[in-house]
């Protein structure tokens, strides 16, 4: 989630709304990434994105500086036009990846705007469009096809499963907001923490090291919002040893 600076509105006018999306999905060329869903509100945006030859904190940097670029031009402004930390949650598997869609997509609805179909600025009326015409976001496919291989049937389920009611606030979680690792600065800091000990991320797997791979898994399970199982793709390790640290039980 990005958020404007002061919580001010970063989207004037429909003309910026339309720049926004056009240059996200520009960004998104060359399959930098994969955008499954977006919503635009006045003062912050939601983006649904699975990484692909480029990391979050790249894509997010690419996006907004092109577009703080376009709107400090166009209105004569100058400094920060969002919040220098976005908001960001790993998504690990269908079910979760359905909620985050479904309840970004209600955004509109959630602030009494309009109806999600009626609303021009999220992603929604790609899904519900797919039938018809071309659409902006073919990776979108990849979402319908959770609920059927037939387009038509999976699109009728999809519509059904986003008029649920969401009970869940995404992104809303104190312990996000004040996380001091994350998708930002998390690979400086594990590079620091392995220079402290003259060690490489392959050394974490040995077993004369696994006091300080303990001790780097409970860092970072502490001062960060990171799954286990990101965790262990950070570090290289596999996720029973995150398991054995967190005091997890087994599945």
């Amino acid at each position: 989630m990005l958020r404007g600076n002061e919580r001010k509105d970063i989207f004037i006018d429909k003309q910026d709304k339309k720049k926004f999306i056009k240059t996200v999905i520009q960004k998104k060329a060359d399959e930098a990434f994969k955008l499954y869903a977006y919503c635009i509100m006045d003062n912050h945006v939601h983006l649904v994105i699975k990484e692909q030859k480029e990391p979050i904190p790249r894509i997010v940097k690419k996006i907004t500086t092109s577009f703080a670029y376009y709107f400090n031009n166009k209105y004569k402004r100058v400094g920060h036009l969002f919040q220098d930390r976005y908001k960001s949650e790993t998504i690990e598997d269908e079910p979760y990846l359905l909620s985050v869609i479904r309840y970004i997509h209600n955004n509109p609805e959630k602030a009494e705007i309009t109806k999600k179909e009626k609303y021009k600025w999220s992603s929604y009326p790609n899904y519900i469009e797919i039938l018809r015409k071309t659409i902006e976001l073919p990776e979108i496919k990849e979402i319908l096809e959770i609920f059927s291989l037939d387009t038509k049937k999976a699109l009728k389920e999809f519509i059904n499963y986003s008029n649920k009611h969401e009970e869940k606030n995404f992104l809303e979680m104190k312990k996000i907001i004040e996380s001091e690792i994350n998708e930002e600065n998390v690979e400086e800091y594990i590079d620091e923490y392995l220079k402290s000990r003259s060690l490489k991320k392959e050394n974490l797997k040995k077993r004369e090291n696994v006091e300080e791979r303990e001790n780097l898994v409970q860092q970072l399970l502490r001062k960060s919002n990171f799954s286990r199982r990101k965790i262990a793709i950070l570090i290289g390790v596999n996720r029973e040893a995150v398991r054995k640290v967190s005091k997890e039980p087994s599945p």
